[in-house]
């Protein structure tokens, strides 16, 4: 049993989200900034964030496994926390988007201890999804995470100034594809089948966003181009927004504010970012409206997110809302 009397005991390690989301949003701005002139300090801001937050987290979630091990063990072995485990390894594998403008070989480093870890904790989920017997219930959008999560593992490549990484692109690429059809028929069947989501959960069913979104940046770096199949997983995305967008739109009147909420900041970003990399393509007035307009709804919901859990910080509320 998790000793909550140890020191951030009550960390979660979905925390890590908040990471990938202001790392996202960094990528989407800097998108913005070649396509649309936005200002590059935008994105240069949100990237230094990103990095300050997950030095922070990597300390306080540190000081967590030190001082109650068992905590964190109890974390790994839950149905749907555990998946969150692939947080931090997709911070690392994002943040060299942000870490090549200082240092090549910091990110390398991160993106191969990302890489790595990333991997490791696929090939360990999938061994226990084959070997233990799991319930209708516990199946949730974080499931996603841990293996549909090796769809990052393409994205920062061109920018480490490596050669001979293709087929670990294509690696991640197809290992991410491959289970993003199973995972995502499963956790519909739940959501149509079984009762709702607990309301802290319910901004996670934007992670069912993020194989469409990601898929379409990680296919496109990959194959060096925009051909059918691209626009498909990109007209998904666009779909898939506007269902999950309309069905939360409520969230925030009916339901406090929870760091689990960060769950959905990524796919938000990360739908930005496809949004700008495709009206630079079609160099359409439409499809430039439709990239402002995702944008915009990503920049504010994560401001929103980094206020209130900031806010819950300096109140000494954070336990509360996680």
């Amino acid at each position: 049993m998790q000793n909550e009397s140890t020191p951030l005991s009550y960390l979660p390690i979905g925390i890590f989200g908040g990471v990938m989301g202001l790392t996202g949003l960094s990528v989407a701005w800097k998108a913005a900034h070649h396509h649309f002139g936005a200002p590059i300090w935008i994105s240069q801001a949100i990237g230094l964030a990103a990095v300050a937050a997950f030095v922070a987290l990597v300390v306080a979630y540190g000081i967590k496994a030190w001082s109650g091990w068992d905590a964190v063990r109890a974390e790994f072995s839950h149905p749907i926390a555990s998946n969150l485990f692939g947080t931090p390894m997709i911070s690392l594998l994002l943040l060299p988007f942000v870490l090549v403008d200082y240092s090549l070989a910091l990110a390398r480093l991160s993106w191969v201890l990302g890489a790595i870890g990333m991997t490791a904790l696929a090939w360990v989920i999938v061994m226990r999804w084959m070997t233990v017997r799991l319930v209708a219930s516990h199946v949730s959008p974080p499931w996603i995470v841990p293996v549909v999560g090796m769809l990052d593992v393409p994205l920062a490549v061109p920018t480490l100034q490596w050669d001979g990484l293709h087929g670990l692109m294509v690696f991640g690429l197809a290992v991410g594809l491959f289970f993003a059809v199973p995972l995502f028929t499963l956790i519909f069947q739940r959501l149509v089948l079984e009762e709702p989501l607990p309301a802290p959960l319910q901004p996670s069913l934007l992670v069912l966003v993020a194989p469409f979104a990601v898929g379409f940046t990680a296919y496109v770096t990959t194959t060096g181009g925009i051909d059918l199949f691209a626009q498909v997983l990109y007209m998904l995305t666009l779909f898939l927004l506007a269902v999950l967008l309309g069905r939360l739109r409520h969230l925030p009147h009916c339901s406090p504010f929870r760091v689990s909420w960060w769950a959905a900041s990524f796919p938000l970003a990360a739908s930005a970012g496809a949004a700008i990399r495709y009206a630079a393509y079609a160099a359409d007035p439409v499809t430039d409206a439709i990239a402002v307009v995702v944008l915009a709804i990503a920049s504010l919901t994560i401001v929103i997110f980094l206020f209130q859990t900031l806010a819950g910080v300096f109140k000494g509320q954070l336990k509360a809302l996680a």
